[in-house]
């Protein structure tokens, strides 16, 4: 086995024998690969603090192309010490996480590796985690070749009089086309097109209202259950949480 240096951020971590952890590892160079991380879960290990999820860096290893890679020390570049020090955050977070795992099982293109990245700075930087999270989602369903109509009618190909959009219908739906399908504002037409093209690295304020947010998500889950075969737990814990804020307001 070699010794190889690689980018990469922790997806999951899993308890092996008495002391050490199994890491799903997504990287620039090898997509995704597993590594032993040995002893790690010994109090005196230097391996203990970057064995985990969200840890994210340049990860020394004896790589092995086929099985399990050794892992030998971690330059943290970003351990998002900020999020996972708040529920929301880390909740997301880990819904993310979980997402890219499963995308990347189907697809390892390269590009997810930095769209992930770029979206969990931009929720250590402080931006609303919901509306990023969304705008991975939707990033994601290109990589899965399931991509809604956001250009034009899903049904007729029209640009002109879009009304709403729709699962059911695979994106948006016209005037013309229009079959009692649930309606959207318009500020959620615009917006979940701006999703799919902004730049994640790019952005510097992100201000969308609550009953957008809450029409593009609502949108996407609908759509990720009929169109994808994902599905993540993090969601429903998500959603409970949401919940729980909402009675107390």
């Amino acid at each position: 086995m070699t010794i190889e240096s690689i980018e990469g951020i922790v997806l999951t971590e899993t308890n092996y024998s008495e002391s050490s952890k199994i890491l799903n590892v997504l990287t620039k160079e090898h997509g995704l690969i597993g590594m032993m991380s040995k002893g790690c879960r010994n109090m005196k290990s230097k391996l203990r603090g970057v064995s985990r999820k969200l840890v994210y860096g340049t990860f020394h290893i004896y790589y092995k192309e086929k099985g399990l890679s050794t892992l030998i020390g971690v330059d943290v570049k970003n351990s998002f010490s900020k999020t996972i020090m708040d529920l929301e955050k880390i909740s997301y977070a880990s819904l993310l996480l979980d997402l890219v795992h499963q995308v990347v099982k189907q697809t390892e293109d390269e590009g997810i590796f930095e769209l992930l990245i770029d979206t969990l700075e931009k929720i250590e930087e402080g931006f609303d985690p919901m509306v990023l999270t969304n705008i991975l989602e939707i990033k994601l369903l290109d990589f899965l070749g399931v991509s809604p109509s956001i250009d034009a009618c899903a049904h007729c190909g029209s640009t002109k009089q879009i009304v709403t959009i729709s699962s059911d219908a695979g994106g948006y739906v016209c005037k013309d086309c229009y079959n009692n399908e649930p309606l959207v504002s318009d500020k959620t037409i615009k917006m979940i097109r701006m999703y799919y093209y902004v730049d994640i690295k790019n952005i510097s304020k992100l201000e969308v209202s609550h009953e957008v947010t809450e029409e593009i998500n609502r949108f996407l889950d609908d759509y990720y259950e009929r169109f994808t075969g994902i599905y993540s737990k993090s969601k429903d814990f998500i959603k409970k949480i949401n919940q729980l804020n909402q009675s107390e307001k």
